[in-house]
């Protein structure tokens, strides 16, 4: 692997973490904004945290396709792969540790996504590196891709009512309800 390649995977990690953090707060930016809810946190749910992962490590990997990674038969898959990997670290770290404290915090949180993040960019990296994809697991990567590309649209406005789509702080699902600015007289 060349140094160049190595270089964009580090330029990488820290693209997703800082855009990933940026995402988390976009939709209440955007003054609730639907088209943004599609690729933004909608709530606080953990599979709404989930696009902080997938969105930013998925434009990446498009522009690092162009630059570096086309040189690589297995780019496609890896990166796939590797998002995939990265969302489940971040769930098992998540319901790991709340299991066994009960609870959440906000730095343990913080911590998983940051795991997630670099698992995500570990694992594809170790794919693309030591394995050489056929056409055929390209195309089943980008299927996958795109099956959890419509999964978080759907999803955003029509989550199941399980706890994965629970936000816990506002006890909601998908998308809440605007709040008015203007105090109630």
């Amino acid at each position: 692997m060349g140094n160049s390649f190595d270089c964009w995977e580090m330029v990488g990690i820290g693209f997703v973490i800082l855009f990933g953090t940026l995402l988390h707060f976009v939709y209440k930016c955007t003054n609730q904004n639907k088209i943004v809810g599609l690729f933004s946190p909608v709530n606080e749910s953990v599979w709404e945290h989930l696009k902080m992962l997938f969105v930013p490590m998925l434009l990446y990997s498009a522009v690092e396709y162009f630059a570096v990674g086309n040189q690589f038969p297995n780019f496609i898959a890896g990166k796939v792969i590797g998002a995939v990997y990265g969302m489940i670290t971040i769930l098992i770290i998540f319901y790991t540790y709340t299991g066994i404290t009960g609870r959440h915090f906000l730095w343990a949180d913080i911590l998983a996504y940051f795991f997630g993040v670099w698992a995500a960019f570990a694992y594809s990296w170790q794919i693309i590196s030591q394995s050489d994809a056929g056409s055929a697991t390209q195309c089943v990567a980008l299927i996958v891709a795109m099956v959890l590309i419509v999964s978080f649209a759907v999803f955003t406005y029509y989550p199941p009512h399980i706890p994965l789509f629970l936000d816990p702080i506002h006890k909601v699902y998908g998308v809440p309800q605007k709040t008015s600015a203007r105090p109630k007289s």
